[in-house]
């Protein structure tokens, strides 16, 4: 089955599905740049790993709550001494409250995060002149893997790099190209939904031809080669929702 949309396909940013995207689309993006710019430049991909918390699906429980049940266990376990012939054991009430339903939370707990982009290396001197980034719920939701993009694109800002960042999620829908040579300026492509992802140019040294990248192109094959549509179901609503028009126009491309 091939993409029913015209341009990105919503359905492929949930997240038991973005990791396999991301991966698919960076390695079809080295492989259609490499015979484009070979032999004077190599592309490599890398990968950034860093630990973080998902503090994007928590549930917790708030301090005073903690401490309400706290002083009700102490009051009891206080009125049970003024009472003659009982003791902790045997009150009632505090029995009661050691057997209740436990609340189901979910733990603060880190997990390792692979980030994998892309290096367009000089053959001859090595020199990192491009840096292909697509970025991640990470990126831009999570608190250490915002503040580590963050720290990096800094760095490559400052430097004689070029920076290439792909934001296909629905918070941006954008591609910016920021030259090196040209910063503070740079190219923003944004579009939304119902247009088709922008052909992306690859700039290298300052006076060399920009190859061209097809993202779309890239996009549609992964998903027919992968068979996301055995993945995806499309009557289930996205998260977060659209807003009405958005639906409407979904339900009329995908005829649900």
């Amino acid at each position: 089955m091939q993409n029913p949309f015209p341009g990105m396909n919503p359905y492929l940013e949930q997240a038991e599905l973005w990791h396999q995207v991301h991966n698919r689309l960076i390695v079809a993006i080295a492989d259609e740049l490499t015979p484009k710019i070979a032999p004077k430049y190599r592309v490599s991909l890398k990968e950034r790993v860093y630990t973080s918390v998902d503090d994007i699906l928590l549930v917790g429980i708030a301090d005073v709550g903690v401490s309400k049940r706290n002083n009700l266990i102490n009051n009891l376990i206080n009125n049970s001494g003024n009472h003659s012939g009982n003791n902790l054991g045997n009150n009632q009430d505090l029995t009661a409250i050691k057997i209740a339903e436990p609340t189901k939370v979910k733990l603060l707990i880190s997990g390792e995060v692979i980030e994998r982009f892309l290096e367009i290396k000089a053959t001859q001197s090595r020199e990192i002149v491009t840096i292909i980034e697509i970025l991640s719920p990470k990126n831009k939701l999570s608190k250490e893997g915002r503040l580590i993009y963050e720290n990096k694109r800094q760095k490559i800002l400052k430097s004689a790099t070029h920076l290439i960042e792909i934001d296909l999620l629905r918070a941006g829908y954008r591609i910016l190209v920021s030259r090196s040579y040209q910063r503070p300026k740079a190219d923003l492509y944004s579009f939304d939904l119902p247009q088709p992802i922008p052909l992306l140019p690859v700039p290298l040294y300052s006076e060399e031809t920009e190859p061209i990248i097809d993202l779309q192109t890239l996009l549609n094959e992964i998903y027919e080669g992968v068979r996301f549509d055995l993945a995806i179901d499309y009557t289930q609503s996205l998260k977060p929702e659209l807003s009405s028009q958005q639906q409407s126009w979904i339900r009329e491309i995908l005829q649900v």
